[in-house]
Protein backbone atom coordinates (compact mmCIF):
# COMPACT_ATOMS: atom_id res chain seq x y z
CA UNK A 1 0.00 0.00 0.00
CA UNK A 2 1.42 3.84 -0.79
CA UNK A 3 2.35 5.97 1.74
CA UNK A 4 1.70 9.65 1.01
CA UNK A 5 4.30 12.09 1.58
CA UNK A 6 2.23 13.70 4.95
CA UNK A 7 2.32 10.21 6.27
CA UNK A 8 6.48 9.69 5.91
CA UNK A 9 6.28 13.39 7.44
CA UNK A 10 4.66 12.16 10.32
CA UNK A 11 5.89 8.81 11.05
CA UNK A 12 10.15 10.54 11.23
CA UNK A 13 8.42 13.34 13.76
CA UNK A 14 7.30 10.74 15.73
CA UNK A 15 10.45 9.56 15.76
CA UNK A 16 12.40 8.73 18.04
CA UNK A 17 11.43 10.88 21.17
CA UNK A 18 7.58 10.73 20.43
CA UNK A 19 7.41 6.37 20.42
CA UNK A 20 9.71 7.06 23.47
CA UNK A 21 7.19 9.57 24.96
CA UNK A 22 4.62 6.24 24.15
CA UNK A 23 6.20 4.08 25.53
CA UNK A 24 6.62 5.76 28.69
CA UNK A 25 2.46 6.18 28.60
CA UNK A 26 2.00 2.48 28.53
CA UNK A 27 4.30 1.85 30.60
CA UNK A 28 2.35 0.87 34.44
CA UNK A 29 5.16 1.49 37.11
CA UNK A 30 2.44 -0.81 39.86
CA UNK A 31 2.71 -3.95 36.99
CA UNK A 32 6.34 -3.77 36.65
CA UNK A 33 6.48 -3.65 40.55
CA UNK A 34 4.60 -7.00 40.83
CA UNK A 35 6.40 -8.85 38.04
CA UNK A 36 9.83 -7.83 39.78
CA UNK A 37 8.35 -9.38 43.03
CA UNK A 38 7.60 -12.34 41.21
CA UNK A 39 10.74 -12.88 39.92
CA UNK A 40 12.60 -12.08 42.94
CA UNK A 41 10.82 -14.36 44.87
CA UNK A 42 11.84 -16.81 42.61
CA UNK A 43 14.99 -16.10 42.48
CA UNK A 44 15.84 -16.06 46.67
CA UNK A 45 14.52 -19.57 46.70
CA UNK A 46 15.98 -20.77 44.14
CA UNK A 47 19.29 -19.50 43.84
CA UNK A 48 18.83 -18.21 47.51
CA UNK A 49 21.40 -15.54 49.33
CA UNK A 50 23.97 -18.19 50.03
CA UNK A 51 24.61 -20.01 46.28
CA UNK A 52 27.85 -22.13 45.59
CA UNK A 53 28.36 -23.55 48.87
CA UNK A 54 31.76 -24.84 49.66
CA UNK A 55 31.00 -28.01 50.74
CA UNK A 56 35.25 -28.88 51.34
CA UNK A 57 34.92 -26.56 54.23
CA UNK A 58 33.93 -28.06 57.66
CA UNK A 59 32.16 -24.65 58.77
CA UNK A 60 30.12 -24.49 55.43
CA UNK A 61 26.89 -25.33 57.93
CA UNK A 62 27.69 -22.75 60.77
CA UNK A 63 28.08 -20.03 57.88
CA UNK A 64 25.29 -20.71 56.27
CA UNK A 65 23.20 -20.74 59.79
CA UNK A 66 25.23 -17.35 60.12
CA UNK A 67 23.05 -15.65 57.70
CA UNK A 68 19.73 -17.30 58.80
CA UNK A 69 18.66 -13.44 59.97
CA UNK A 70 19.13 -11.93 56.70
CA UNK A 71 17.12 -14.60 54.87
CA UNK A 72 14.27 -14.26 57.85
CA UNK A 73 14.05 -11.04 56.84
CA UNK A 74 14.29 -11.03 53.25
CA UNK A 75 11.37 -13.78 53.00
CA UNK A 76 9.35 -11.00 55.24
CA UNK A 77 9.56 -8.22 53.72
CA UNK A 78 9.16 -9.59 50.48
CA UNK A 79 6.31 -11.64 51.29
CA UNK A 80 4.44 -8.58 52.74
CA UNK A 81 5.14 -6.49 50.12
CA UNK A 82 3.42 -9.26 47.90
CA UNK A 83 0.33 -9.31 50.02
CA UNK A 84 0.17 -5.58 50.09
CA UNK A 85 0.03 -6.06 46.31
CA UNK A 86 -2.38 -8.44 45.96
CA UNK A 87 -4.43 -7.13 48.24
CA UNK A 88 -4.87 -4.31 46.06
CA UNK A 89 -4.82 -5.86 43.04
CA UNK A 90 -6.47 -9.27 43.52
CA UNK A 91 -8.19 -9.25 46.56
CA UNK A 92 -11.32 -11.54 45.41
CA UNK A 93 -8.80 -14.24 45.26
CA UNK A 94 -7.15 -13.61 48.36
CA UNK A 95 -10.17 -14.03 50.07
CA UNK A 96 -11.11 -17.46 48.66
CA UNK A 97 -7.78 -19.10 49.95
CA UNK A 98 -9.69 -18.61 53.60
CA UNK A 99 -11.35 -21.99 53.77
CA UNK A 100 -12.50 -24.45 56.61
CA UNK A 101 -9.32 -26.91 55.58
CA UNK A 102 -6.71 -24.04 55.15
CA UNK A 103 -7.96 -22.32 58.67
CA UNK A 104 -7.76 -26.11 60.53
CA UNK A 105 -4.46 -26.70 59.16
CA UNK A 106 -3.08 -22.97 60.36
CA UNK A 107 -5.06 -23.81 63.51
CA UNK A 108 -3.12 -27.20 64.02
CA UNK A 109 0.01 -25.71 63.33
CA UNK A 110 -0.45 -23.01 66.30
CA UNK A 111 -1.63 -26.09 68.38
CA UNK A 112 1.74 -28.23 67.06
CA UNK A 113 4.02 -25.47 67.62
CA UNK A 114 2.65 -24.81 71.22
CA UNK A 115 3.10 -28.74 72.12
CA UNK A 116 6.52 -29.20 70.21
CA UNK A 117 9.79 -30.87 72.11
CA UNK A 118 11.91 -27.50 70.78
CA UNK A 119 9.37 -25.00 70.66
CA UNK A 120 11.28 -22.17 70.29
CA UNK A 121 13.03 -23.92 66.93
CA UNK A 122 9.68 -24.97 65.61
CA UNK A 123 7.91 -21.56 66.00
CA UNK A 124 11.60 -19.63 64.19
CA UNK A 125 10.98 -22.22 61.55
CA UNK A 126 7.25 -22.09 60.95
CA UNK A 127 7.70 -18.20 60.44
CA UNK A 128 10.70 -18.65 57.49
CA UNK A 129 7.95 -21.87 56.49
CA UNK A 130 4.90 -19.42 56.50
CA UNK A 131 6.81 -16.54 54.76
CA UNK A 132 8.11 -18.72 52.15
CA UNK A 133 4.37 -20.47 51.81
CA UNK A 134 3.23 -17.12 51.36
CA UNK A 135 5.32 -16.27 48.54
CA UNK A 136 4.67 -19.22 46.65
CA UNK A 137 1.01 -18.77 46.90
CA UNK A 138 1.28 -15.18 45.60
CA UNK A 139 3.14 -15.59 42.62
CA UNK A 140 0.62 -16.61 40.53
CA UNK A 141 -1.04 -14.00 41.40
CA UNK A 142 1.76 -10.72 40.88
CA UNK A 143 2.19 -10.68 37.46
CA UNK A 144 -0.90 -8.70 36.10
CA UNK A 145 -1.56 -11.38 32.79
CA UNK A 146 -0.62 -14.86 31.73
CA UNK A 147 1.96 -13.73 29.38
CA UNK A 148 3.53 -11.65 32.13
CA UNK A 149 4.11 -14.60 34.36
CA UNK A 150 5.49 -16.57 31.77
CA UNK A 151 8.07 -13.92 31.37
CA UNK A 152 8.41 -13.64 35.02
CA UNK A 153 8.79 -17.82 35.17
CA UNK A 154 10.82 -17.82 31.92
CA UNK A 155 13.35 -15.38 32.87
CA UNK A 156 13.73 -16.49 36.29
CA UNK A 157 14.31 -20.22 34.86
CA UNK A 158 16.81 -18.84 32.33
CA UNK A 159 18.71 -16.81 35.18
CA UNK A 160 19.42 -20.18 37.65
CA UNK A 161 20.00 -21.90 34.76
CA UNK A 162 23.09 -19.25 33.29
CA UNK A 163 24.13 -19.03 37.21
CA UNK A 164 24.49 -22.87 37.09
CA UNK A 165 26.15 -23.33 34.36
CA UNK A 166 28.56 -20.19 35.18
CA UNK A 167 29.62 -21.97 38.05
CA UNK A 168 30.59 -25.15 36.24
CA UNK A 169 32.17 -23.69 33.95
CA UNK A 170 33.95 -20.78 35.81
CA UNK A 171 34.31 -22.41 39.49
CA UNK A 172 33.40 -26.21 39.00
CA UNK A 173 34.95 -26.95 42.37
CA UNK A 174 31.65 -24.77 44.16
CA UNK A 175 29.37 -26.31 41.61
CA UNK A 176 30.22 -30.16 41.08
CA UNK A 177 30.48 -32.40 44.16
CA UNK A 178 33.95 -33.71 44.50
CA UNK A 179 35.88 -36.23 46.27
CA UNK A 180 37.16 -33.73 49.18
CA UNK A 181 33.43 -32.45 50.12
CA UNK A 182 33.31 -33.03 54.38
CA UNK A 183 29.78 -35.60 53.96
CA UNK A 184 29.30 -37.41 50.74
CA UNK A 185 32.91 -37.67 48.66
CA UNK A 186 30.97 -40.51 46.72
CA UNK A 187 28.63 -37.80 44.87
CA UNK A 188 32.10 -36.52 43.24
CA UNK A 189 31.49 -35.79 40.02
CA UNK A 190 27.55 -34.94 40.43
CA UNK A 191 26.45 -31.87 39.17
CA UNK A 192 25.03 -29.44 42.26
CA UNK A 193 25.51 -25.90 40.24
CA UNK A 194 24.26 -23.40 43.03
CA UNK A 195 22.42 -25.50 45.25
CA UNK A 196 24.20 -27.35 48.56
CA UNK A 197 23.13 -30.87 47.11
CA UNK A 198 22.56 -33.16 44.16
CA UNK A 199 19.43 -33.83 45.77
CA UNK A 200 18.08 -30.15 45.38
CA UNK A 201 19.62 -29.41 42.10
CA UNK A 202 17.71 -32.74 40.40
CA UNK A 203 14.43 -32.02 41.31
CA UNK A 204 14.51 -28.74 40.52
CA UNK A 205 15.81 -29.19 36.81
CA UNK A 206 13.34 -31.79 36.44
CA UNK A 207 10.58 -28.95 37.21
CA UNK A 208 12.55 -26.64 34.98
CA UNK A 209 11.85 -29.08 31.88
CA UNK A 210 8.02 -28.61 32.45
CA UNK A 211 8.32 -25.29 32.55
CA UNK A 212 10.16 -25.06 29.42
CA UNK A 213 7.83 -27.21 27.65
CA UNK A 214 4.69 -25.40 28.84
CA UNK A 215 6.50 -21.99 27.45
CA UNK A 216 7.35 -23.91 24.24
CA UNK A 217 3.82 -24.58 24.08
CA UNK A 218 2.75 -20.79 25.16
CA UNK A 219 4.22 -19.65 22.25
CA UNK A 220 7.82 -19.24 23.32
CA UNK A 221 9.66 -21.04 21.03
CA UNK A 222 13.17 -19.88 21.67
CA UNK A 223 12.90 -19.33 25.73
CA UNK A 224 11.08 -22.36 25.87
CA UNK A 225 12.85 -25.23 24.39
CA UNK A 226 16.16 -23.51 25.51
CA UNK A 227 14.94 -23.94 29.51
CA UNK A 228 13.77 -28.09 28.56
CA UNK A 229 17.21 -28.18 26.71
CA UNK A 230 19.63 -26.86 29.12
CA UNK A 231 17.74 -28.03 32.61
CA UNK A 232 17.57 -31.53 30.93
CA UNK A 233 21.32 -32.07 30.27
CA UNK A 234 21.64 -30.18 33.68
CA UNK A 235 19.47 -32.94 35.48
CA UNK A 236 21.38 -35.81 33.63
CA UNK A 237 24.74 -34.38 35.10
CA UNK A 238 22.67 -34.53 38.74
CA UNK A 239 23.38 -37.96 38.88
CA UNK A 240 19.94 -37.80 40.16
CA UNK A 241 18.21 -41.17 39.15
CA UNK A 242 15.03 -40.93 40.98
CA UNK A 243 14.67 -36.88 39.85
CA UNK A 244 15.51 -38.50 36.21
CA UNK A 245 13.42 -41.33 35.85
CA UNK A 246 10.36 -39.73 37.50
CA UNK A 247 10.74 -36.44 35.27
CA UNK A 248 9.76 -38.93 32.25
CA UNK A 249 7.14 -40.71 34.27
CA UNK A 250 5.30 -38.12 35.56
CA UNK A 251 5.03 -36.02 32.14
CA UNK A 252 3.52 -39.02 30.62
CA UNK A 253 0.96 -39.52 34.06
CA UNK A 254 0.16 -36.42 33.73
CA UNK A 255 -0.76 -36.07 29.91
CA UNK A 256 -2.73 -39.55 30.54
CA UNK A 257 -4.57 -37.25 32.90
CA UNK A 258 -5.33 -34.53 31.19
CA UNK A 259 -6.76 -36.18 28.09
CA UNK A 260 -8.97 -38.37 30.85
CA UNK A 261 -12.51 -37.08 31.75
CA UNK A 262 -13.73 -38.96 35.05
CA UNK A 263 -12.70 -37.78 38.21
CA UNK A 264 -12.93 -40.95 39.64
CA UNK A 265 -10.31 -42.16 36.71
CA UNK A 266 -7.94 -39.33 37.37
CA UNK A 267 -7.78 -40.62 40.95
CA UNK A 268 -7.09 -43.84 40.51
CA UNK A 269 -4.37 -42.97 37.82
CA UNK A 270 -2.69 -40.27 40.44
CA UNK A 271 -3.51 -41.69 43.75
CA UNK A 272 -2.95 -45.82 43.16
CA UNK A 273 0.57 -45.94 41.76
CA UNK A 274 1.50 -43.04 44.89
CA UNK A 275 -0.19 -45.82 47.40
CA UNK A 276 1.85 -48.65 45.81
CA UNK A 277 4.89 -47.05 46.14
CA UNK A 278 4.53 -45.51 49.52
CA UNK A 279 3.29 -49.57 50.60
CA UNK A 280 6.86 -50.77 48.67
CA UNK A 281 8.87 -48.29 50.76
CA UNK A 282 8.14 -47.18 54.15
CA UNK A 283 5.75 -50.28 54.37
CA UNK A 284 7.82 -52.85 54.05
CA UNK A 285 9.34 -51.93 57.43
CA UNK A 286 6.05 -52.42 59.08
CA UNK A 287 4.48 -55.47 56.94
CA UNK A 288 6.69 -58.57 56.45
CA UNK A 289 4.43 -59.38 53.41
CA UNK A 290 5.37 -55.92 51.72
CA UNK A 291 8.94 -56.40 52.90
CA UNK A 292 9.68 -59.81 50.81
CA UNK A 293 7.47 -57.94 48.14
CA UNK A 294 10.01 -55.34 48.10
CA UNK A 295 12.73 -57.60 48.67
CA UNK A 296 11.68 -59.64 45.28
CA UNK A 297 12.05 -56.53 43.70
CA UNK A 298 15.00 -55.98 41.40
CA UNK A 299 15.99 -52.77 43.57
CA UNK A 300 18.15 -51.83 46.69
CA UNK A 301 15.40 -53.19 49.30
CA UNK A 302 16.84 -50.81 51.92
CA UNK A 303 16.67 -48.15 49.39
CA UNK A 304 20.04 -46.96 49.85
CA UNK A 305 20.06 -46.91 53.98
CA UNK A 306 16.89 -45.74 53.82
CA UNK A 307 14.64 -48.50 55.60
CA UNK A 308 16.34 -47.98 58.67
CA UNK A 309 15.68 -44.20 58.73
CA UNK A 310 11.49 -44.71 58.28
CA UNK A 311 11.91 -47.83 61.42
CA UNK A 312 13.18 -45.34 63.74
CA UNK A 313 10.86 -42.31 62.48
CA UNK A 314 7.41 -44.43 62.49
CA UNK A 315 8.94 -45.63 66.10
CA UNK A 316 8.68 -41.45 66.57
CA UNK A 317 5.36 -41.18 65.27
CA UNK A 318 4.22 -44.31 67.80
CA UNK A 319 5.58 -42.03 71.10
CA UNK A 320 3.61 -39.00 69.88
CA UNK A 321 1.12 -40.10 67.02
CA UNK A 322 -1.58 -36.65 67.49
CA UNK A 323 0.75 -33.90 68.39
CA UNK A 324 3.92 -35.00 66.76
CA UNK A 325 7.22 -33.97 68.06
CA UNK A 326 7.09 -30.04 66.78
CA UNK A 327 7.43 -28.69 63.35
CA UNK A 328 11.09 -28.85 61.84
CA UNK A 329 12.16 -29.88 64.90
CA UNK A 330 12.54 -33.53 65.82
CA UNK A 331 15.86 -34.35 63.81
CA UNK A 332 18.13 -31.65 65.64
CA UNK A 333 17.66 -32.91 69.03
CA UNK A 334 14.51 -34.61 69.60
CA UNK A 335 15.94 -37.72 68.30
CA UNK A 336 18.42 -37.76 70.69
CA UNK A 337 18.15 -41.25 73.45
CA UNK A 338 15.89 -42.73 71.66
CA UNK A 339 18.01 -44.91 69.19
CA UNK A 340 16.89 -48.54 68.26
CA UNK A 341 19.29 -51.06 68.90
CA UNK A 342 21.50 -51.76 65.87
CA UNK A 343 19.97 -48.41 63.91
CA UNK A 344 21.97 -45.79 66.36
CA UNK A 345 23.20 -43.96 63.33
CA UNK A 346 19.61 -43.05 62.02
CA UNK A 347 19.69 -40.02 64.51
CA UNK A 348 22.62 -38.35 62.51
CA UNK A 349 19.94 -38.44 59.32
CA UNK A 350 18.58 -34.55 58.40
CA UNK A 351 14.79 -35.75 58.06
CA UNK A 352 12.58 -39.17 57.21
CA UNK A 353 13.17 -39.50 53.49
CA UNK A 354 9.76 -39.31 53.11
CA UNK A 355 7.71 -36.26 53.61
CA UNK A 356 4.22 -38.05 54.52
CA UNK A 357 6.34 -39.88 57.17
CA UNK A 358 7.65 -36.53 57.81
CA UNK A 359 5.06 -34.48 58.94
CA UNK A 360 3.89 -37.84 60.64
CA UNK A 361 6.58 -37.12 63.32
CA UNK A 362 6.81 -33.50 63.14
CA UNK A 363 3.08 -32.31 63.29
CA UNK A 364 1.38 -35.49 63.81
CA UNK A 365 -1.59 -37.51 62.13
CA UNK A 366 -3.89 -34.49 62.13
CA UNK A 367 -1.43 -32.45 61.15
CA UNK A 368 -0.64 -35.37 57.74
CA UNK A 369 -4.46 -35.98 57.54
CA UNK A 370 -4.86 -32.00 56.79
CA UNK A 371 -2.03 -31.82 54.36
CA UNK A 372 -3.00 -34.69 52.14
CA UNK A 373 -6.57 -33.47 52.22
CA UNK A 374 -5.03 -29.63 50.85
CA UNK A 375 -2.11 -30.75 49.38
CA UNK A 376 -3.13 -34.41 48.03
CA UNK A 377 -6.84 -34.78 47.49
CA UNK A 378 -8.07 -30.94 46.81
CA UNK A 379 -5.68 -30.01 43.53
CA UNK A 380 -6.91 -32.88 41.37
CA UNK A 381 -10.59 -31.48 42.01
CA UNK A 382 -9.31 -28.01 41.36
CA UNK A 383 -8.00 -29.64 38.29
CA UNK A 384 -10.70 -30.78 37.09
CA UNK A 385 -12.47 -27.42 37.54
CA UNK A 386 -9.95 -25.86 35.46
CA UNK A 387 -10.75 -28.27 32.45
CA UNK A 388 -14.18 -28.09 33.01
CA UNK A 389 -14.40 -24.15 32.50
CA UNK A 390 -11.74 -24.64 29.86
CA UNK A 391 -9.55 -22.25 32.01
CA UNK A 392 -5.87 -22.05 30.39
CA UNK A 393 -5.62 -25.55 30.04
CA UNK A 394 -1.61 -25.63 28.78
CA UNK A 395 -0.95 -23.39 32.38
CA UNK A 396 -3.00 -26.13 34.74
CA UNK A 397 -1.84 -28.85 32.56
CA UNK A 398 1.50 -27.20 33.81
CA UNK A 399 0.32 -27.08 37.72
CA UNK A 400 -0.69 -30.65 37.73
CA UNK A 401 2.58 -31.54 36.01
CA UNK A 402 4.73 -30.09 39.12
CA UNK A 403 1.87 -31.35 41.61
CA UNK A 404 2.24 -34.43 40.44
CA UNK A 405 6.23 -34.61 40.48
CA UNK A 406 6.01 -33.27 44.15
CA UNK A 407 3.65 -36.41 45.25
CA UNK A 408 5.98 -38.67 43.88
CA UNK A 409 9.02 -37.36 44.62
CA UNK A 410 8.22 -37.23 48.24
CA UNK A 411 8.12 -40.96 48.53
CA UNK A 412 11.50 -41.18 49.03
CA UNK A 413 12.82 -37.74 49.66
CA UNK A 414 11.25 -34.86 52.54
CA UNK A 415 10.15 -31.13 50.90
CA UNK A 416 6.28 -31.06 51.95
CA UNK A 417 6.29 -27.46 54.06
CA UNK A 418 9.95 -27.60 54.41
CA UNK A 419 10.56 -23.67 54.95
CA UNK A 420 12.56 -22.42 51.76
CA UNK A 421 12.94 -25.61 50.04
CA UNK A 422 12.64 -25.02 46.54
CA UNK A 423 10.74 -28.18 45.78
CA UNK A 424 8.17 -27.15 48.34
CA UNK A 425 8.09 -23.94 46.86
CA UNK A 426 7.50 -24.61 43.58
CA UNK A 427 4.48 -27.36 44.54
CA UNK A 428 3.06 -24.72 46.51
CA UNK A 429 3.01 -22.55 43.75
CA UNK A 430 1.01 -25.35 41.41
CA UNK A 431 -1.09 -25.87 43.80
CA UNK A 432 -2.14 -22.38 44.46
CA UNK A 433 -2.44 -21.79 40.39
CA UNK A 434 -4.71 -24.77 40.34
CA UNK A 435 -6.68 -23.39 43.30
CA UNK A 436 -7.03 -19.78 41.33
CA UNK A 437 -7.34 -21.31 38.15
CA UNK A 438 -10.62 -23.16 39.32
CA UNK A 439 -12.65 -19.85 40.39
CA UNK A 440 -10.71 -17.28 38.23
CA UNK A 441 -10.27 -16.40 34.44
CA UNK A 442 -6.93 -16.28 34.23
CA UNK A 443 -6.08 -13.06 31.65
CA UNK A 444 -4.20 -13.44 28.19
CA UNK A 445 -2.85 -9.85 27.90
CA UNK A 446 -3.37 -6.34 29.50
CA UNK A 447 -6.11 -4.35 27.83
CA UNK A 448 -5.21 -1.73 25.09
CA UNK A 449 -5.34 1.83 26.84
CA UNK A 450 -8.60 3.93 25.28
Amino acid sequence: MDRSAADMTDVEARSPGQALRDALAKFNAVNAARCLIAVAALLLVLITLDPFPDLRNPDVAAIVSGRLATTYMSFGLLAAVAVLFTLAADAPSLRSLVTPLHLCLIGWMMINLAFSESREISIQRFVLAASATTLAVLVPLLPPTQRSFNLCLGGAALVLLVTCYLGIILAPHYAIHTALDITEPQLAGDWRGSFGHKNIASPVMSILVYIGIYLSSAGSFVLGPAIALLSGIFLIFTGGKTSTVLCLVIYALASLVYVIRSLWLKRIICFAPLIVMNLLTVGSVVSPVLGSITRALPIDPTFTGRSEIWEFALGAVAERPITGHGYAAFWDGAAEGKTIQGSEWAVTAAHSHNSYLDLAVTIGLPGLLLVILIFVLEPLRNFQEVQAHNRSNALGKLFLTIWLFGLYFGVTETFLVERQNPVWFMFALAVAGLHFLARFQCIAQAEPDH
